[in-house]
């Protein structure tokens, strides 16, 4: 009989991730000159005493960089992939009312960061495209504060495991209906897969400690059989105290932007 493979190691979710609310995208607030994952948003969570939640994509020349999407237009003057320049020449570009700064890498970030409060970090889907993992798993060789990673893709969160075996991760995770998921009309085999997502079927399979899940799909049945096994649940994107006071039904921590919600006495910072 062949024995079952077995699962990776599954590092805890440090618990400074579970106290102080985390900070969509840093704290950003464009109007002040802080755009979203923008050293100055770094800066100010910090200052401020929250957790940071940040986006992870590749350069040309496989450097973590901290930035959202996967193309420049919406944040930066330029057009184009993310993925198509190099990071010197991303780190160039001034995000839009930003103050003249750039796209921050990875370890910039952690440098800022410094320990001083949570960070969680989402690395973002790279398709068929590999690096991504590497750059993060070596960006955090060595780093001591409280942090964790996630992803959309359990592949990359399986990698992880791989590369970096005792840094926490987990999994973001949603309804995946067709709204939510990319290419809905690829046929079979898309669908199995938005399915397979839907049920977290991948938790234990990439020895994830917690999820992060979608706020508005926070009584999805899978989400309450994780939490009664003792799974800590994060949430995403909380925008006003209704809807902070709502998700709290559920999830033991909020990732929030567009008002500051109240810090715990016991917050690090």
């Amino acid at each position: 009989m062949t024995a079952a493979p077995a699962s990776p190691p599954r590092p805890a979710l440090p618990p400074a991730l579970l106290a102080a609310p985390i900070a969509h995208r840093a704290l950003h607030d464009a109007g002040s000159a802080r755009p979203e994952n923008s050293a100055a948003a770094v800066r100010a969570a910090v200052a401020a005493g929250y957790g940071i939640e940040i986006d992870l994509q590749l350069s040309a020349d496989g450097q973590a960089m901290v930035f959202h999407d996967d193309t420049l237009e919406r944040l930066t003057g330029a057009d184009g992939p993310v993925a198509a320049r190099p990071a010197a020449a991303l780190q160039a570009l001034p995000l839009k009312r930003g103050g003249g700064e750039g796209m921050p890498t990875l370890p910039q970030v952690l440098d800022l960061v410094a320990g001083r409060v949570a960070l969680l970090i989402e690395m973002k889907d790279q398709g068929a495209r590999a690096g991504l993992e590497e750059a993060t798993a070596a960006a955090l060789r060595g780093y001591a504060g409280p942090v964790a990673v996630m992803s959309f893709n359990p592949g990359m969160v399986a990698a992880m495991a791989r590369l970096a075996p005792k840094v926490p991760r987990g999994l973001t995770t949603c309804a995946f209906g067709p709204d939510d998921f990319p290419n809905p009309d690829c046929g079979p085999a898309r669908e199995a897969l938005r399915h397979r997502l839907a049920a977290i079927a991948d938790f234990d399979a990439t020895g994830a400690a917690f999820i992060s899940h979608d706020r508005r799909d926070l009584d999805r049945p899978r989400v309450a059989e994780l939490k009664a096994q003792g799974v800590p649940v994060l949430c995403w994107t909380v925008r006003s105290p209704d809807q902070e006071r709502d998700a709290r039904r559920v999830a033991q921590n909020i990732t929030f932007e567009g008002y500051l919600p109240p810090l715990p006495a016991n917050a690090i910072g």
